[in-house]
């Protein structure tokens, strides 16, 4: 599904927002993301992923090793068409976000474009972020880099989000079930920097 197509949620007292959860390539992400709405939690889909295979499934030409930049904005709107959809629930958890397009653009040499920077102000100040992990590293026909390049992309997309004020909470190398506890425990918390950004 392109958008999240579950009823509206309130969590009553938990804290509520828009939670990005990133990473470079390969680093079990969506996975986390899966658990995550196995849990209830209302998750939007990776829209870089759903748009590689659309143009492989096509033969069209709109992927990132063949027009970046225009890859890049397809994936801005549907970006923004994601936290459009969210106002209808109190919390919810994306799979990549804006600076994620900014840190892939100037990954390959391009300059970030329009708004990216006061757009991420949508999302709260909190990112999770799934550091590289060699030995759940795979590739397949959408994740065609080795693990070295994913390694240095992961490098520009965690400094991308930092530049863009987001608290980076690193995940922790272990299972699927782990990370959801540390995710819920971290939002449980009374920490305030997940609540507003600092100007």
């Amino acid at each position: 599904m392109s958008l999240s197509d579950r009823p509206h949620t309130t969590h009553g007292r938990a804290r509520r927002g828009r939670f990005v959860i990133s990473g470079g390539p390969g680093t079990g992400k969506s996975t986390l993301l899966d658990a995550l709405a196995g849990t209830g939690e209302v998750c939007y889909p990776e829209v870089s992923r759903q748009l590689i295979r659309e143009q492989m499934r096509h033969g069209a030409p709109l992927l990132p090793w063949n027009d970046l930049a225009g890859f890049a904005r397809e994936c801005v709107a549907r970006m923004r068409a994601q936290i459009a959809d969210s106002a209808r629930h109190a919390r919810a958890f994306f799979d990549r976000g804006l600076p994620d397009v900014a840190g892939y653009l100037r990954h390959g040499g391009a300059a970030p474009f329009g708004a990216l920077r006061k757009d991420s102000r949508a999302y709260a100040p909190v990112v999770f972020f799934a550091p590289p992990w060699r030995e759940i590293y795979v590739n397949d026909s959408e994740r065609p880099q080795s693990f070295e390049e994913s390694v240095a992309l992961s490098v520009q997309i965690r400094r991308t989000y930092a530049e863009f004020g987001f608290v980076v909470v690193d995940l922790e190398l272990a299972g699927v079930q782990q990370r959801v506890r540390q995710v819920q425990r971290f939002l449980d918390d009374t920490d305030p920097r997940a609540d507003s950004w600092a100007d």
